[in-house]
């Protein structure tokens, strides 16, 4: 039987499910049950998100975005870990898994959820679609920095709760301004991301964005409930406790933003149907 379009686009998330399989067999024949919660989870949501990038962006552009985000975060870790560059002074532990050089494997896949979640959030906010409105430098440029500070929002308090309670990392300054981490981390934060979007957009710029459909809905509310289920959870379990509250407000303003945009983007799709039909 010839393989059809549905088969291909199937293939991003069959690809990943059965790697994230692998990848927990190995971690549980390796490393504890932390280990291999994180290392399933993260597998598994670099898995949905390439899938969702590959309905909203195409093929050819989700896979542009992935190498970019992939590469970019796993150089930016390594001469981070290796020589204190962008984020501070730090040390991997052992509770991340296998490691890439000095840099757990699956540090470098979050780094294209964290960024491709900015970028469709970003997105929904200033074009009410999932996708660029204009293919310009300067919208690039603005787009970018937004999906950046969006990223570093969630590590405000993700940071935090990953050295002192997970212990992920061992930071070699331990009395940094921003409870025990330092600010400077947070400039490593928004310059990679910033890196990593804007490279990816540069990398599609002369194509034109794809045409907005219902068949996009359901793939650009997947990141926004990744962006969600983290800021819950560092409401909940979030450390030190203050972070709690500062999830509320950093995370909280650009989803309910991002989701008010999802709501004009569906009316306008409505409409345009809608006006079709009478037509």
């Amino acid at each position: 039987m010839p393989l059809t379009t549905s088969h291909f686009s199937r293939l991003p998330l069959l690809t990943y499910v059965l790697l994230a399989a692998s990848v927990m067999a190995l971690a549980r024949r390796y490393y504890d049950d932390t280990t291999l919660a994180l290392t399933v989870t993260s597998v598994l949501m670099f898995a949905c998100c390439w899938a969702s990038a590959t309905h909203l962006l195409g093929t050819r552009a989700a896979l542009k975005f992935v190498l970019v985000a992939v590469c970019v975060g796993w150089f930016a870790e390594q001469m981070g870990a290796s020589h204190g560059w962008f984020f501070g002074d730090y040390r991997y532990t052992g509770v991340l898994g296998y490691r890439l050089g000095d840099v757990p494997v699956i540090i470098p896949l979050m780094w294209f959820v964290l960024t491709y979640v900015g970028y469709v959030i970003s997105n929904l906010i200033v074009w009410q679609s999932a996708v660029d409105g204009a293919p310009g430098l300067g919208n690039a440029f603005v787009l970018s920095s937004l999906a950046a500070m969006i990223v570093t929002a969630y590590d405000l308090g993700a940071d935090p709760y990953m050295v002192y309670t997970l212990k992920a990392w061992i930071m070699v300054k331990t009395d940094g301004a921003w409870f025990g981490e330092t600010v400077q981390g947070f400039a490593g934060w928004m310059l990679v991301s910033f890196v990593i979007v804007m490279g990816f957009r540069l990398s599609v710029r002369r194509v034109l964005p794809l045409p907005a459909g219902p068949f996009m809905r359901g793939h650009a509310l997947l990141p926004l409930a990744i962006y969600a289920s983290s800021m819950v959870f560092q409401m909940l379990r979030g450390s030190p406790v203050e972070t709690r509250t500062i999830a509320l407000f950093a995370m909280g303003i650009p989803l309910l933003c991002a989701l008010a945009g999802f709501q004009r983007w569906r009316a306008h799709e409505a409409a345009a149907t809608s006006s079709g039909g009478q037509a």
